[in-house]
């Protein structure tokens, strides 16, 4: 979907990279993203008190309300990773949330950027299996008797390449569906009030789609360290 202005495209243009700036915008806004999230990481974290301010007590609150969601599902073995899904949930709800910014384009509204959220999700699944079982997190694979082996083992490779695609299409879809329906109310009604309840309700999409990517990677963290039945 082509936007008719992009503030970052604009300046990448006026700096003569305006054919790279058209051709991969969710790229130049990934950039944006991790740029505003280091600097807000910066300023949280300059100066932690013991008696937090309201923006630290939220942020406190918001972070250990996840680890603490995250740990019901994993156990306690699971605390160690919580930085690597708490970090592409709070990517991914930033990304998703800029589009809602005029102006600005949300980077999983492109296919790449979800893929590129979700095949991290997938080699680190296998690489916890590999830490907890060895060369045993093949039995996972393999069925509960070994004459199902040539059934199980296809239906297991195809299912977990699966998830690559069930946690990519999902958000794209969810994102992209937003985007193309605000840009027709605009269309439609200008700078009216028509877009402003799917404005509303974008924030809703927006946080639910990350919570959901969330979810989904950490039940297949937890699956990849349970033993294998």
């Amino acid at each position: 979907m082509e936007h008719p202005y992009l503030f970052l495209v604009k300046l990448f243009e006026a700096i003569g990279l305006g054919h790279f700036a058209h051709a991969y915008p969710h790229v130049i806004y990934s950039w944006f993203v991790i740029l505003l999230l280091i600097v807000f990481a910066v300023l949280a974290t300059r100066k932690i008190e013991m008696i937090p301010t309201k923006a630290q007590n939220f942020f406190e609150i918001v972070i250990s309300g996840m680890e603490e969601f995250m740990v019901d599902v994993t156990g306690e073995e699971g605390r160690w990773f919580f930085p690597v899904i708490a970090t592409i949930f709070i990517y991914i709800a930033t990304c998703n949330l800029l589009g809602l910014v005029p102006g600005f384009y949300p980077p999983t509204a492109s296919i790449n950027t979800t893929a590129a959220c979700a095949i991290p999700v997938f080699l680190f699944t296998h690489f916890i299996g590999i830490k907890y079982h060895g060369i045993k997190y093949i039995k996972h694979f393999l069925g509960p008797v070994w004459w199902l082996i040539p059934i199980i083992l296809p239906i297991e490779i195809i299912g977990h390449l699966a998830r690559i695609l069930s946690l990519s299409f999902r958000l794209f879809g969810n994102i992209t569906g937003h985007e193309l329906v605000l840009a027709i109310l605009f269309m439609l009604a200008g700078a009216f009030f028509a877009p402003l309840p799917i404005m509303a309700m974008g924030i809703f999409v927006s946080l639910v789609q990350a919570f959901v990517f969330f979810l989904l990677s950490t039940m297949y963290f937890a699956g990849a360290m349970e033993e294998a039945h």
